[in-house]
């Protein structure tokens, strides 16, 4: 079986500052995403789409894509802004792209077997790459529409340097979403966590809540049904230039139509993110944890 991973590469690191996608921490000069691609090829997946934007694209492919050569077959998108349905137009005064739900939409054309997709800033665990590998081969020839997820305790993905967003998971006794609730402003609070509710409200949450970190495993069908969902959140938000078409909420509405099921993989951890500057020295300190543990070698791709 052939396995592709979509890496989404095209975030604008606002709060970072800077391009954390190809930023170094590794010994090596490795970004979080060389690790995630390497544990991936461990696992089994033998292809790699970057979903990039025009302007990183020669930093990028020098300083990420070229060392891959060889390894593995590598391609590229662009989540170009103005990538949408035919009837629709960009808003004057939107200057980002379209969200995470749109960037692995591009990338339909590229893809026509079983993928997995992953944040470029996320480090989330040679497990979890394995777990979603594993669950691809066992389903090989089950029916379209039956997806997977990796999940993470809440606690073990804030930063302790600001606010980040999570989608909260609800699942059903056979380990499958029945619901997804995006949470915004999270931040520590007393060995737990608080967020912003849609009312804007706070709510108190324990830490212990299962939070997707955007690790999923798809078919190919998926983006049939993105591209239906995609067009319908245009029509309601197109003209916001704000708005973000995330993966969450079209898989949320597909659940609650009886039109997909998601199985949640045990597998997620560690997991090390770059949401702010301060959260470097946790990841590069991790990595060299596990380095030094013989999770990786002292250089990857040498």
């Amino acid at each position: 079986m052939d396995l592709t991973l979509l890496v989404m590469a095209a975030g604008m690191g606002s709060r970072y500052g800077g391009l954390k996608q190809i930023d170094p921490v590794g010994p090596g000069g490795e970004a979080v995403l060389d690790y995630s691609v390497y544990d991936g090829l461990r696992a089994g997946f033998s292809r790699v789409v970057f979903v990039i934007r025009r302007d990183i694209e020669k930093e990028f492919r020098r300083s990420i894509g070229d060392r891959f050569a060889g390894k593995l077959d590598v391609d590229y998108v662009f989540q170009d802004i103005d990538a949408l349905p035919p009837g629709y137009t960009v808003p004057q005064d939107r200057n980002k792209p379209w969200g995470t739900g749109h960037a692995v939409l591009v990338s339909e054309g590229r893809i026509d077997g079983p993928f997995a997709v992953i944040n470029a800033d996320d480090f989330y665990g040679a497990d979890s790459f394995k777990s979603l590998a594993d669950n691809f081969r066992k389903h090989e020839n089950s029916s379209a529409s039956e997806y997977a997820m990796i999940g993470f305790k809440l606690k073990d993905t804030l930063s302790p340097h600001g606010s980040v967003a999570r989608a909260v998971c609800l699942l059903d006794a056979d380990s499958y979403l029945e619901r997804i609730e995006e949470r915004t402003d999270i931040r520590m609070k007393n060995g737990g966590a608080v967020c912003t509710d849609d009312m804007g409200g706070r709510v108190e949450l324990t830490g212990d809540e299962l939070v997707s970190m955007n690790i999923w495993g798809f078919q190919p069908d998926i983006f049939e049904l993105l591209r239906e969902k995609f067009s319908l959140f245009l029509q309601l938000e197109g003209m916001n230039p704000d708005a973000e078409f995330y993966i969450p909420a079209p898989l949320n509405a597909l659940i609650e139509e009886g039109r997909a099921r998601i199985k949640v993989l045990p597998g997620g951890g560690p997991w090390f993110g770059i949401t702010y500057q301060e959260d470097k020295p946790a990841v590069l300190k991790g990595i060299r944890r596990l380095i030094s543990e013989g999770s990786y070698p002292e250089r990857i791709w040498s």
